[in-house]
């Protein structure tokens, strides 16, 4: 017997809602095949996980309040001599790089994003090592205590954006309490603030897993002798899931009375050299080699991975590889590496 016109359209009406069915239940069982717009119209209907939010370039860990700040990143320089400490905005950092200067000390390049920093400091110059790092970063900001003209020169030639004292000095302030030189301090806004920069959120510069996968053994301690002024020690702290900085036996605090502590501690082997420029000391400021290649250690989740730093020109991005030449992924959260002149070594405990 032969449907009608209205028997036919009831049977055509039918099929297309079992294959709607049908559809949506495919697609709930597995929402990442389905097209961006029905996983938009599953998620407002329950039926889809929503999409992770968003992370923070330099850290890899969730952006605060769900949104990555529309900025660049900002470096300053900070000091580490004994009567420096303790310093202060450490703790608020994305990424630290802790760097040899003239007559054995070392100064850091502490790189903000995605957190503000009421203050930071002791704020210091510049070296001809800075704008070889902050390159990896886009056009980032710098905020230092002025430097000798070829450093200037450098820092303008890289295209980072200079606010140094002498240029920016609004943005700084002196504090009466502690002796000078080591008593200029700026805050992240002030010289986001005074740069009017335009450039967004820098690419991510480290690869993130929270798993850790390869070949790796067991660390505790990780001992950096860059000299009497900075030996460097960092220790893995189960309970706090961080490696802890001190200088010797003395633990590194900030101005709150809190320990420096880090997600992941990258060391690389550098050749270090001595440059033209010379101190009021008459100590020449060292020139430090950040391309080609060099022996890497990653300290991460307790454990130390072994491998090489590899960057063919300072337009690129320094990668970290294993021996076998997998790259090597950190941990979501904040990272200190640290240039370590080749003729030390790492000296690393289980």
């Amino acid at each position: 017997m032969s449907l009608t016109r209205r028997g036919k359209v009831a049977a055509a009406a039918a099929t297309v809602a079992i294959l709607a069915v049908a559809t949506v239940g495919y697609f709930a069982v597995f929402p990442n095949r389905a097209p961006a717009f029905v996983q938009g119209a599953m998620s407002r209907v329950g039926l889809a996980e929503p999409p992770p939010p968003p992370s923070c370039p330099l850290t890899g860990q969730p952006a605060p309040h769900g949104r990555v700040p529309d900025r660049p990143a900002l470096a300053i320089k900070v000091e580490n001599l004994p009567e420096a400490r303790p310093q202060a905005g450490l703790d608020r950092a994305d990424v630290v790089y802790e760097e040899p200067v003239e007559g054995g000390i070392t100064r850091f390049i502490v790189v903000f994003q995605c957190h503000d920093a009421g203050r930071v400091g002791p704020v210091r110059s510049g070296r001809t090592t800075d704008p070889k790092v902050l390159v990896q970063f886009g056009r980032p900001v710098m905020g230092y205590a002025g430097g000798q003209a070829p450093v200037v020169r450098a820092i303008d030639r890289a295209g980072v954006i200079d606010m140094n004292y002498n240029i920016a000095i609004s943005a700084y302030i002196r504090d009466d309490s502690r002796a000078a030189p080591h008593n200029l301090y700026t805050s992240t806004r002030a010289l986001w603030k005074a740069a009017k920069a335009k450039e967004g959120a820098p690419a991510p510069v480290f690869a993130y897993d929270p798993e850790l996968a390869g070949p790796s053994r067991k660390a505790r301690t990780v001992h950096l002798p860059f000299s009497p002024y900075s030996d460097v020690f960092w220790k893995w702290s189960r309970t706090q899931a961080a490696w802890l900085r001190s200088h010797g036996t003395v633990p590194h605090v900030l101005e709150d009375g809190s320990q420096v502590q880090a997600a992941n501690v990258v060391v690389m082997q550098v050749q270090v050299r001595s440059g033209p420029i010379v101190d009021a000391a008459g100590n020449h400021s060292p020139e430090v080699d950040l391309t080609g290649s060099g022996k890497a250690y990653v300290f991460r989740d307790g454990r130390m991975i072994v491998g090489r730093w590899e960057r063919s020109s300072l337009k690129d991005v320094t990668t970290f590889v294993t021996k076998a030449g997998a790259e090597i992924a950190l941990a979501p959260g904040v990272t200190w590496v640290e240039l370590l002149p080749d003729t030390l070594q790492v000296q690393a405990q289980r």
